[in-house]
């Protein structure tokens, strides 16, 4: 039980900046900023990622994972109960930002790596395609995080499964909140 709190909070920064791009399309100022980040540029005669990959989705899944970041840094510092899930981790340290913006961005730049491979597919756009859609955030996050911590493939493997999990479920909130179009 104790690895899977440990994945659930470690992986937070990630998974918030996952839904980042959605929260942040739905704001009416920002959605202007929508410029693609393949700059409507192809490959092989097909998208590199699409439209739906912006500049803003990348900032924004950035911004969620600092944001999460910050708000474990207040939790951890607060309530000297979640020293035992925390691992190894000194979630007091600043350090952990910069951890929260690097699984941010990895999970943004996994999805955009999926999207390539999803374009040249002609996997259409919004269309599910199991289960990378599903394993795209956690692998980008993952790798980037390990610029600053690492762990046992046992943890690897709970965070894996445990965000593996989380994934669809967040979608089906999302859709019921109206945020998503359809809800895989």
């Amino acid at each position: 039980m104790q690895e899977i709190l440990f994945a659930l909070w470690f992986f937070y920064p990630a998974g918030l900046a996952n839904m980042s791009p959605i929260i942040a399309n739905n704001i009416p100022y920002l959605k202007k900023f929508n410029t693609p980040m393949d700059l409507g540029k192809s490959y092989k005669g097909k998208r590199i990622l699409g439209d739906h990959k912006t500049f803003r989705g990348l900032l924004s899944g950035a911004i969620g994972g600092i944001v999460a970041a910050i708000s474990q840094m207040i939790l951890y510092t607060n309530f000297s109960s979640l020293e035992s899930i925390s691992g190894s981790i000194d979630y007091s340290d600043p350090i952990v930002i910069l951890l929260g913006a690097l699984l941010g961005l990895g999970a943004l730049l996994g999805d955009s790596v999926k999207s390539f491979f999803k374009r040249q597919a002609e996997v259409p756009s919004g269309k599910s395609w199991f289960p990378f859609d599903q394993i795209d955030y956690i692998v980008g996050g993952l790798l980037f995080s390990a610029l600053l911590v690492s762990f046992s493939w046992q943890t690897y493997l709970t965070i894996f499964f445990v965000w593996f999990i989380i994934h669809p479920i967040a979608n089906v909130i999302g859709w019921i909140l109206k945020l998503k179009e359809n809800p895989f």
